[in-house]
């Protein structure tokens, strides 16, 4: 026997689909098959399987499993949670050798997916092409494993508490927050957490629906962010955290119901985070600010620029032992005192970890940073045979004439003048091209935008409509 995924679904970080069209239960079976096939050839067996709130998740989590047991791994269903929680039971027990995740993220309710741990570490790119073609050769190895369910929530949610360890308890009782889990898989996790939190504790949205019925979750859209900056303005609160459909990626806004981007947050872990390690390397993807590089290196830290994307992250701070890192999308990665991957509950209590011994409050630390003025991520349609023919011609013009500028090559093209930067790249999971720029004022960044349109146009491409995620 042998499987065909539908050429949309294999994407460079993870496995995703619309249920019913172009994911269903042969091809979840077929994951199992082929996942298992490469772990096994691996010198590995048992494989940690949870999945999130979505409601496909348990149809497609019943055929995963079915498909992991026939080519002879073990399975240890860990149940509906947050992919953090999966990542930790990946991670915590010696005996388990991979992990699966089925989720569709922050992706409208009709989708679903997989992420996957391969031996410890992500599983991605070629990896999972591999998976695609060990399917469409039916290349399986057949056995017989067995599967059990373990409970470890709780365990996961003694392990977050160690954020907390060493900081005066009637310091943190004060602090009053706002929580968010937007209907998604964190929700329980998230009553569990705060119920052993010192402190008040506001929730939203906690019980598990996945048609979303009160906001979509996604916590990088001003908008999903409403119903939270009411709480707060409303119970007058500290600050606010949200999370995201599988609670890997945090969002965060102060008690001025100011939002808190990916880079500012960074900005406050690594100065929490410095003060205790200097001189450790921080990094961050392509599109976050200056400011951001800026305030590591003030805080004795060395700043890394690097690509796009959690599993290209989570991979170069294996490779350069980094505590920290972050990307604009709200992934959070932290290997100080903690495994490493991006967990968004984890990250909300080191932000209350660095509140405390920063000693200022999250609405002044936000108020603290510098006003630059930058556009939102724009994300406009490029065809998939084009994207990446079109950022070599960009490349190469600028190569041979940056105006003075500084390029970087590390993820697309990002350009840095006196008064600011532009980034042009191409998404690895879309065929879309994204652009953002930023400037210390209104001139400088309709100049640098028009520098962008200028190298668009000389590709024989418009910015044109906004693409969606």
């Amino acid at each position: 026997m042998t499987h065909q995924f539908d050429s949309s679904m294999l994407r460079e970080y993870d496995i995703r689909g619309i249920v019913g069209e172009t994911l269903g239960a042969d091809d979840a079976r077929a994951i199992g098959r082929s996942f298992a096939t490469m772990l096994r050839r691996a010198g590995g067996r048992t494989v940690a399987v949870g999945y999130d709130g979505r409601t496909s998740s348990t149809m497609l989590e019943a055929a995963l499993v079915e498909g992991l047991i026939a080519s002879g791994c073990d399975v240890v269903r860990v149940g509906m949670g947050p992919t953090p929680m999966l990542y930790y039971a990946e991670a915590s027990a010696e005996e388990v050798d991979g992990g699966i995740q089925i989720t569709g993220s922050h992706n409208p309710a009709n989708y679903n997916g997989f992420k996957l741990v391969f031996q410890g570490r992500p599983f991605f790119g070629s990896d999972i092409q591999r998976l695609g073609e060990i399917a469409a050769a039916g290349d399986w190895l057949e056995g017989s494993g067995k599967a059990e369910t373990k409970h470890v929530l709780d365990d996961y949610i003694e392990c977050l508490l160690g954020a907390l360890i060493g900081l005066d308890r009637a310091g943190l009782g004060a602090m009053r927050i706002g929580w968010d889990t937007g209907n998604g898989a964190a929700g329980p996790a998230v009553e569990a957490l705060t119920a052993r939190l010192p402190g008040e504790h506001h929730l939203l949205f906690t019980h598990v629906d996945g048609s979303f019925p009160n906001h979509h979750p996604d916590p990088t859209v001003e908008a999903n962010l409403a119903d939270l900056k009411a709480l707060v303005a409303a119970k007058q609160l500290d600050f606010g955290v949200a999370f995201d459909g599988d609670g890997d990626r945090i969002g965060v806004i102060d008690g001025l119901g100011r939002v808190i981007w990916g880079d500012q947050l960074l900005m406050v872990y690594a100065e929490d985070l410095l003060a205790r390690r200097p001189g450790a390397t921080i990094i961050a993807d392509v599109k976050a600010s200056r400011a951001l590089f800026d305030h590591v290196a003030a805080c004795g830290g060395v700043p890394l620029m690097w690509k796009t994307g959690h599993s290209l992250i989570k991979s170069k701070m294996k490779e350069i032992d980094a505590p920290l890192a972050g990307e604009m999308s709200g992934h959070v990665f932290f290997a100080d005192d903690y495994y490493g991957f991006d967990d968004a509950l984890y990250a909300a209590l080191r932000l209350i970890a660095a509140n405390a011994r920063l000693g200022k409050s999250v609405t002044e630390l936000r108020g603290g940073m510098p006003q630059l003025l930058n556009t939102p991520e724009l994300r406009f349609q490029v065809d998939e045979a084009r994207k990446f023919a079109a950022m070599a011609e960009v490349g190469q013009r600028l190569a041979a004439d940056s105006g003075g500028a500084q390029v970087d090559t590390t993820d697309g093209v990002r350009v840095t003048s006196a008064d600011g930067w532009w980034l042009l790249r191409a998404s690895n999971t879309q065929d879309v091209l994204v652009a953002r720029a930023e400037s210390d004022t209104e001139q400088g960044l309709a100049r640098l935008m028009a520098q962008i349109d200028a190298q668009l146009a000389l590709s024989g491409i418009e910015r044109g409509a906004q693409a969606g995620h």
